[in-house]
């Protein structure tokens, strides 16, 4: 009897000594995470090596890691952001100035040839500027979580063949004429019409800028494919292609916003369209794949 009761207290002595350690790292867990930076990449330490603490100590780093990931990742964001804008506001000088400056020809140039040319220019700058800010407007009216677009049967093939229409002058201006071949049946598909052609005109637009030949449509089936080719395909990142502000090159041409891909990508996503890009060599495709 005597052994038993002796056994009893070296086990509740035992079990005392396990419960104040227990709670003396809980203590310590609790207490690194209150004071610990935010920024630091200090990481949980545990001294009771039970299979309970242990795994604790490893639930908490991973939940660390995940949250520091989260952190970088959003920092890199805002940086990205704030490169972004800050190209972009030089882009959107750049022609502002042009047109300050003809502008200030006009007022004091008295030949009337002259005149209209230089009036031509401020006007070719001001549709620059335009253009940059109702491509801003698209990205900022797409990234709205309020902003839904009503789906309906409709004629890609009109669609796409309008879209190509309203830039015939461009077009002309490079002394392109893109390759379309359209299948005899026409493509119908759940869509908008205004979101669809933003969407072909951007492409086309994007072929216009960065392409090095006069673009190649195709549709095959319920794909349909721009393809254009490239000056310098090693500049092109086609992971990176529907990134916000992402251009080809490192130097900025002043020619777009860097929003065009990216504004196809969200108005893709939000009519249930799968788009994809490739690079073969020195071309360049992006497809579109319509839904049933």
């Amino acid at each position: 009897m005597e052994i038993a009761v002796a056994l009893l207290a070296v086990a509740v002595v035992a079990l005392t000594v396990q419960l104040v350690r227990s709670e003396r790292e809980l203590r310590a867990i609790a207490r690194f995470l209150v004071d610990r930076d935010t920024q630091s990449n200090a990481r949980v330490t545990v001294s009771v090596h039970t299979r309970g603490f242990v795994r604790l100590g490893q639930a908490v780093n991973r939940q660390l890691d995940r949250h520091q990931g989260e952190r970088i990742a959003a920092e890199e964001g805002k940086r990205d952001l704030r490169r972004g804008l800050t190209y972009l506001s030089h882009d959107i000088r750049t022609p502002l100035a042009g047109a300050q400056g003809y502008a200030q020809l006009v007022a004091v140039e008295e030949d009337e040839a002259l005149r209209a040319r230089y009036l031509d220019v401020v006007g070719r700058r001001l549709d620059d500027v335009a253009s940059l800010l109702d491509q801003l407007y698209a990205y900022a009216q797409v990234q709205d979580p309020d902003h839904r677009i009503e789906r309906e049967p409709v004629n890609v093939n009109d669609v796409l063949a309008e879209s190509l229409a309203s830039l015939y002058t461009a077009f002309k201006e490079r002394g392109w004429t893109p390759s379309i071949e359209l299948e005899n049946e026409p493509l119908v598909a759940p869509s908008d019409v205004d979101a669809l052609a933003r969407i072909f005109r951007n492409l086309a637009v994007n072929a216009l800028r960065y392409g090095s030949d006069a673009p190649s449509i195709v549709q095959s089936g319920r794909t349909v494919a721009f393809s254009n080719r490239v000056a310098n395909p090693q500049d092109v990142n086609v992971e990176r292609l529907f990134e916000r502000f992402y251009q080809g090159s490192a130097a900025r041409t002043g020619e777009g916003s860097g929003l065009g891909l990216a504004i196809v990508e969200q108005l893709a996503k939000a009519l249930g369209i799968t788009v994809s890009a490739r690079l073969d060599g020195d071309v360049l495709s992006i497809a579109l794949a319509f839904p049933e």
